[in-house]
């Protein structure tokens, strides 16, 4: 399951350390970028990837901050299909340096 949130207003670091400190959250693979990227407002977007109950866990912790939203819909698939292309590109290049 992949989950996408939009994090606005200054909560970001706390939002973070919150993610990173719940044992069931951290083991999920959490990705930080900044929304600006992705035609998005200020602020960051969170994306996670991992099994049901860890997304689950990380939106249940989203709801402590009203800033923060979860992207959903053909915005999310939109983010999501971005960020696959970044990462293709990416290893496209490390293949040029050690093809």
């Amino acid at each position: 399951m992949e989950l996408v949130l939009h994090i606005g207003g200054g909560n970001f670091a706390k939002f973070k350390e919150k993610l990173l400190a719940d044992e069931l959250v951290n083991r999920a693979s959490i990705v930080f970028k900044e929304a600006k990227q992705f035609g998005q407002d200020d602020g960051y977007l969170c994306i996670i990837t991992g099994t049901d109950d860890k997304c689950k866990k990380a939106l249940e912790l989203s709801k402590e901050y009203p800033e923060i939203k979860e992207v959903t819909g053909g915005e999310k698939e939109k983010i999501l299909k971005m960020i696959k292309e970044e990462e293709n590109k990416a290893i496209e290049g490390f293949g040029g340096i050690f093809g």
